[in-house]
């Protein structure tokens, strides 16, 4: 099954995605990193308020076959988070890109976006997985 990957996001090496929407970006987990996990039971993310720094582990999925920490693309503040991923984790495998989002922060630094794969870098490089 060929994964697509929305132009509009940037993505990091650990699979995670950025979408700027004005002021505030909102982050979640790439199609592929969630096909790899399989089935996604539970979902461990920051409170709001929270301080993100690039680089860094900021919460946790846990599928049927592992658990895999989340890296943070991007520094900046956590202002919302996704409850209802919180409460129901199959809403990442339905619409990982749409309702399945994980995080909006306000960044810190916004070059920080260029420093992250478009769509099709992206893309190529999870093909032969």
């Amino acid at each position: 099954m060929a994964l697509a990957f929305p132009a509009d996001c940037r993505y990091a090496d650990s699979h995670e995605y950025v979408r700027a929407e004005g002021e505030t970006w909102r982050l979640g987990l790439s199609a592929f990193a969630i096909d790899q996990l399989g089935d996604i039971v539970f979902v461990e993310l920051p409170e709001v308020g929270a301080s993100l720094g690039k680089g860094q582990s900021f919460g946790s999925v846990e599928s049927v076959k592992a658990v895999e920490d989340l890296i943070a693309p991007v520094s900046g503040q956590v202002v919302a988070r996704n409850e209802a991923v919180l409460a129901s984790p199959e809403e990442l495998q339905n619409d990982p890109y749409g309702e399945g989002w994980l995080l909006v922060i306000q960044p810190a630094d916004a070059s920080e976006l260029d420093g992250l794969m478009d769509a099709t870098t992206y893309g190529a490089k999870v093909e032969g997985h």
